[in-house]
């Protein structure tokens, strides 16, 4: 889980300068019509669509956006064909990289993908060569400098959370898939400082990284985020507390 943890919170503050860029929405978006189409349109009924919405309205999306998003994925608007297409391949020392994309496009995103593993020394795989090591589950981002540990850690396990972390100033609490929604709930009604949920890819297994791997690697993780179509970027990496805080003042 630490690997999740890092990334996860490299993301948190990617994310205050991201909120201002435009295709914060379109993955959103894009997310949003996916799960709809997937799982129908009732976010009470559809664990995915409810977390792609909520995570819509945390950034202010306007629910008039969001109803579109649910009624293209339904089909109930228009006939735009946005798919689900995953990648998993390695990076530097041997880590295990699944990236999620929503595209209009695969072949574009195929190139974009590929192009982003061979520049910082990674490969591209076939399907099925790391998913394995990978299982999804409910993530709960905090703010930990508004809160502590054992608050949190006592209010997620009474509420049936998995497992709860603290990285740097962010708290994460892991749960099951189908449990985000009512975690989430319970958190926010203690009066936790809440900032972020989301259905995360943890892998079961940790690999470690070191020197110019671990640099090469995150720059590999970041760019391969900042893809237009990707959505969601996982990788079963641990890198040293230290290391990891000199890296990220490059990225």
């Amino acid at each position: 889980m630490a690997g999740h943890s890092k990334w996860a919170n490299i993301k948190h503050r990617k994310g205050a300068q991201d909120a201002k860029r435009a295709k914060v929405f379109t993955r959103l978006i894009r997310e949003i019509t996916v799960a709809a189409r997937q799982g129908g349109g009732d976010p009470e009924a559809n664990p995915r669509l409810r977390s792609a919405v909520n995570a819509g309205r945390s950034a202010n999306m306007p629910n008039d956006t969001i109803d579109k998003a649910i009624k293209r994925g339904t089909g109930e608007l228009g006939d735009l064909v946005i798919e689900e297409v995953n990648y998993e391949g390695y990076g530097p020392g041997g880590v295990a990289i699944l990236v999620e994309c929503h595209t209009d496009n695969k072949n574009r995103t195929t190139a974009e993908v590929r192009h982003a593993f061979t520049k910082f020394n990674g490969n591209l795989g076939s399907n099925g060569c790391v998913s394995y090591l990978f299982e999804r589950k409910g993530m709960i981002v905090l703010d930990g400098e508004r809160t502590d540990l054992d608050t949190v850690m006592e209010a997620a396990i009474d509420a049936g959370a998995e497992d709860v972390e603290v990285e740097g100033d962010i708290i994460s609490v892991t749960t099951a898939m189908e449990d985000l929604h009512a975690v989430s709930a319970t958190l926010t009604g203690a009066g936790l400082p809440v900032t972020g949920t989301e259905l995360a890819q943890v892998p079961s297994t940790l690999v470690k990284v070191e020197g110019k791997d671990a640099v090469t690697l995150m720059k590999l993780v970041t760019l391969m985020d900042d893809l237009d179509d990707v959505s969601q970027v996982s990788a079963n990496f641990d890198i040293d507390d230290e290391l990891m805080a000199e890296i990220e003042e490059q990225l």
